[in-house]
């Protein structure tokens, strides 16, 4: 956790806030007559709860004894809903990564025995890959741990913001990748 103890700045030792964004915007002002600081203010905050949220995860699953890249693997396959089995090819597809990487997960889980894989029924050459009882009860306990951890560090806001706030963020976010 972090200090609230003030530092020689009046801002929190250990505060990730330690240089407040409006702060940061006005010395650019001053220093830079003219520069356009309007993306600091939201920015600048994203990238430091961003910070804090990853390292808090990671904790949190190291905790919980999964490692991120399975958390990903066993998610999508449990959100497939029953019989809680993809191809590889939709795995590709449904988390942003190469074929290799998914091969990679996929060989660490099926030796941890939380996948297994089998000759997809859809093609001759495609692999099916199934949760197993124990990967499915691994990713049932994790994702029910994390969500309840991480739904307790968004508390602070009220349901009319959160829903204000990831409706900005989807915007944004659609804005930058499309």
């Amino acid at each position: 956790m972090m200090s609230n103890d003030p530092g020689a700045d009046g801002y929190p030792m250990d505060s990730v806030a330690r240089w407040p964004a409006a702060d940061i915007a006005a010395s650019w002002q001053r220093e830079l007559p003219g520069v356009r600081t309007e993306a600091i203010e939201i920015n600048t905050p994203l990238w430091r709860i961003a910070k804090v949220l990853a390292d808090d995860r990671r904790r949190t699953l190291a905790r919980l004894g999964v490692d991120p890249s399975t958390l990903d693997l066993l998610s999508v396959i449990r959100r497939s809903g029953p019989p809680y089995e993809l191809t590889t090819r939709e795995i590709t597809r449904r988390t942003l990564i190469t074929a290799g990487a998914v091969s990679q997960r996929v060989a660490r889980a099926e030796r941890a025995g939380l996948v297994e894989r089998s000759p997809s029924p859809a093609s001759r050459r495609a692999v099916s890959v199934r949760l197993t009882d124990v990967g499915h009860a691994l990713i049932e306990s994790t994702v029910r741990s994390l969500l309840e951890h991480e739904a307790d560090l968004i508390s602070s806001l009220a349901a009319v913001e959160r829903s204000a706030l990831a409706g900005l963020l989807a915007r944004l976010e659609h804005a930058l990748t499309t």
